[in-house]
């Protein structure tokens, strides 16, 4: 067999997987997720013009939240649409 070198993030699911971190799931759960990421799925490309201000805030938040910017503001536009 040949010899696999895995990049650190490979790693590190390796070790969860054999720390028991991760569990199987149903087929009916599984279809669940699958259509919850499948509504999120991005195919529209938007250009807007907004407030330089404004925009320095959204990306302040975005990385106090831990997220891309435009993440966020996607994020924004679905809860706003739904």
């Amino acid at each position: 067999m040949k010899n696999i070198r895995l990049h650190r993030q490979e790693k590190e699911i390796e070790q969860a997987l054999l720390e028991g971190e991760y569990m199987d799931i149903g087929s009916k759960e599984f279809e669940e997720i699958a259509s919850a990421v499948a509504v999120r799925k991005k195919d529209a490309v938007l250009n807007i013009r907004v407030n330089g201000q404004d925009l320095k805030r959204v990306k302040q938040k975005a990385k106090r939240l831990g997220v891309k910017y435009q993440t966020l503001i996607s994020e924004f536009i679905h809860r706003l649409a739904a």
